[in-house]
């Protein structure tokens, strides 16, 4: 519950082929939400997509990331975490500008956050101005100079001398500023590090760029041709339902002549019958006559 989306877009997916290192490999077969997140408890932003219930991205967003617009709907993004590049096809250009927008917020609140935090982070690990006075009369000892605060601050070392008390005042200092070079020695060389990862995938990402509109345009052909046929299906179905209803009226026709035709035989029928009888009252008739005579 401490985690709650905060923008969202729909996006094909898409991740280089760790193999190749040149290839696009894509993790959904069609278009998926793609969720900027924010966690409120630890101050991170996170980009997170789904299909069904598979995380395809789980990207956590560092000042040190960069999101590039290689076309007018298709972007791209490091992860040195994940040791990968994810790249997001868009449907059009206000959406790709749209991510690419909350990108940078999120890169540069992201930014803030961590400096922040190291900032706090030194301000817990460097003495209080009270505790650098309770210092200077504080007798050069292995307890004052690595001790704890509570030891550090006895009242017992108020009977030693003033002098004695300056090296322990210069000795904690160059403690806390060493372990602070360190400390950015170490976030530089793993700057450094993320910094070469991104280079390398950049310049990848940037030699294939020809291959990749290749294949969109040749994802474009194949929608045209496809579109194409789809039309001439439906012109042939609209045909045949043409040819259905001609061929129903003319089964109408044939089953209203074959009633005429019968009504027809049935009247010749009944004429044949009139004739005979005509025949038979004319034979009477002669035979009549003949008696007559």
């Amino acid at each position: 519950f401490r985690e709650q989306p905060i923008f969202s877009t729909r996006a094909h997916v898409f991740q280089i082929d760790p193999n190749t290192k040149k290839n696009w490999v894509p993790t959904s077969k069609h278009a998926v939400t793609v969720s900027y997140f924010y966690d409120s408890t630890r101050n991170v932003y996170r980009i997170i997509s789904l299909d069904g219930s598979k995380a395809i991205i789980n990207s956590t967003i560092t000042p040190n990331m960069t999101f590039t617009k290689t076309s007018q709907k298709f972007g791209q993004w490091a992860d040195s975490r994940a040791n990968t590049v994810y790249g997001l096809g868009f449907s059009s250009e206000h959406h790709l500008s749209k991510f690419a927008e909350k990108f940078q917020e999120f890169k540069e609140a992201a930014r803030l956050a961590k400096e922040k935090s190291q900032e706090k982070m030194e301000l817990t690990s460097t003495p209080s101005q009270e505790s650098a006075g309770g210092d200077i009369q504080s007798p050069l000892t292995p307890e004052s100079i690595n001790g704890t605060d509570d030891e550090r601050v006895m009242p017992e070392v108020t009977q030693n001398s003033e002098p004695r008390a300056e090296p322990t005042q210069n000795a904690l200092p160059f403690t806390h500023s060493s372990t602070i070079s360190k400390h950015w020695e170490a976030e530089l060389a793993t700057l450094k590090g993320n910094n070469a990862k991104l280079t390398a995938a950049l310049l990848e990402s940037t030699a294939n760029v020809k291959q990749w509109k290749q294949q969109l345009a040749a994802y474009q052909e194949e929608a045209e041709r496809l579109h194409k046929r789809v039309t001439e299906l439906e012109c042939v179905s609209s045909q045949a339902n043409a040819v259905h209803t001609h061929k129903t009226e003319l089964n109408q026709t044939i089953q209203e002549l074959e009633s005429t035709l019968k009504k027809k035989e049935e009247e010749i029928e009944g004429l044949k019958q009139e004739i005979d009888n005509a025949r038979e009252l004319q034979a009477q008739r002669d035979s009549l006559t003949q008696k007559l005579q």
